[in-house]
């Protein structure tokens, strides 16, 4: 199994790589969009990557689930419902949905998607899959 440290030293190349921004911004804690620039196009092509760097398959939608957005039931108005936020809850239980519930517009979604994020998902995804 790979250690967290080589997880997080590949996830820093890979995001450095695929959003052209030097190694030292991405930090855990740096917002794939508000910290590092990243657009919607960019996250496919960080999957991409994060599938051929660490040998997986990550389903559409698992590490950052879009389809919530286009689902009447979880967006209203611009805002993420409270059952929009469940779901969230559920899909990516390590992220402060709390905090994100008092102002949940959709434009500031992506905000949530962290580099640490990232990581933790890929240290669940690996651990898992060498069991």
């Amino acid at each position: 199994m790979i250690d967290k440290n080589e997880i997080i030293k590949q996830v820093k190349t890979i995001i450095a790589q695929a959003l052209r921004v030097e190694e030292a911004k991405v930090t855990p804690q740096a917002s794939l969009i508000r910290d590092l620039g990243a657009e919607s196009i960019d996250f496919l092509d960080i999957v991409f990557r994060l599938e051929k760097s660490f040998k997986i398959k990550i389903p559409k939608g698992e590490l950052f689930p879009e389809k919530i957005l286009t689902d009447a039931r979880f967006v209203k108005a611009g805002q993420i419902t409270a059952e929009g936020i469940q779901e969230l809850k559920v899909r990516m239980p390590g992220l402060d949905w709390d905090h994100f519930a008092k102002n949940p517009q959709v434009s500031s979604l992506g905000t949530m998607f962290t580099v640490g994020m990232i990581v933790d998902y890929l240290s669940d995804k690996l651990a898992t899959a060498s069991k």
